[in-house]
């Protein structure tokens, strides 16, 4: 069944989409020279050899809309029943880039970009801040401006920074900073490492459709595994398409990572204050975006709670109206249906 899709909340909630992309054109120029220069690794030369230099439909109507963070935007959210888009920048950000200086300042004017959008459309844009993990002590004060000064509602970190992993050590500035601050972490897919890609590649399976949810889903379990929410008890980790397979492998990654801890078979594998499972009920929040599927949403529901699972688009990489609909007509409570598409949203980023 379908119908007219309206903003304003007339099916009884609102819909609040939580991972939603914008760029920077000199973000995306950074990009291009990195490719043409033979900076890239194998994974962007993929990605934004195609989005960033293909004439195709898809290629040139993705990159326009990415660019766009004014009326064009605002109509397509009108379009299809959207009243408020949490937005942040674009995979993989301003991770890739070697040079420190202008991977500092391209993040933070993406962010003075973003937040002069919210100030223009206070009621339909909400930010998230751009950091530079490669400097995690200039990342931890842009966290602060992003919370203090800007307005914004969490911070967005694009998977691996050139191949490490917030596990480390070396990236613990940040984690302060957010559990300081009071900020949700959105781990969001990059495209893997040179380390893990070639297969992919070869198949043409290393970006959305299997490459970003492999590598993502690793690295929060990397975080998991280390004892990252023991160690932060208050802190949140997001993560998209439907907890990038995670909530569907809970059985079996508590039961082997329990026999793990008790053959000491890995040097960092130490014991932790509860199951995996019981840190995905606790501190990981997940969306569904690119997946609008009413067996996956349930199921996750069921699995990590109703109050841990959130809307999202994937705006403009899966832009569909009928996704919409179908997630409107779900099976499930008027209650459970607006905790989905609003209520959660409103919580968990403090809106």
């Amino acid at each position: 069944m379908t119908h007219e899709l309206k903003i304003g909340g007339d099916r009884g909630y609102l819909r609040i989409a939580t991972e939603e992309a914008f760029a920077t054109r000199e973000q995306i120029d950074v990009f291009l020279r990195m490719i043409r220069d033979g900076q890239a690794d194998k994974g962007m030369v993929s990605l934004w050899g195609f989005y960033g230099t293909s004439p195709s439909e898809r290629a040139t109507q993705i990159l326009n809309r990415l660019l766009d963070l004014g009326e064009g935007r605002i109509a397509s959210m009108d379009a299809t029943g959207i009243d408020k888009a949490i937005l942040a920048l674009t995979s993989p950000g301003v991770q890739p880039f070697l040079d420190m200086q202008e991977a500092r300042g391209i993040a933070s004017r993406a962010n003075d970009l973003l937040a002069d959008a919210c100030g223009r459309y206070p009621d339909r844009f909400i930010g998230m801040t751009a950091i530079a993990p490669q400097d995690p002590e200039w990342s931890a004060a842009e966290i602060r401006r992003g919370a203090n000064e800007l307005g914004f509602k969490g911070v967005q970190i694009n998977s691996h920074t050139q191949g490490r992993y917030l596990d480390e050590p070396f990236f613990d500035p940040i984690f302060r900073a957010l559990v300081e601050s009071g900020q949700p972490l959105y781990i969001h897919p990059a495209t893997p490492p040179d380390s893990m890609i070639t297969p992919m590649i070869e198949a043409g399976l290393d970006g959305a459709i299997f490459g970003f949810g492999v590598e993502t889903g690793m690295h929060l379990l990397r975080l998991i595994t280390i004892g990252i929410f023991d160690k932060y008890p208050d802190l949140q980790i997001m993560v998209g398409h439907m907890g990038e397979a995670l909530p569907y492998w809970l059985y079996r990654l508590d039961y082997m990572h329990q026999a793990g801890v008790r053959s000491k078979r890995y040097e960092r594998m130490k014991p932790l204050q509860k199951t995996i499972a019981e840190y995905m009920r606790s501190n990981v929040l997940i969306t569904n975006s690119g997946m609008a599927w009413e067996p996956a949403i349930r199921f996750c529901q069921d699995v990590v709670g109703e109050d841990r699972v959130m809307y999202a688009m994937d705006y403009p990489y899966q832009y569909e109206a009928c996704e919409v609909q179908a997630l409107d007509n779900m099976a499930i409570s008027a209650e459970v249906k607006k905790k989905f598409f609003q209520t959660n949203a409103e919580r968990w980023f403090k809106l």
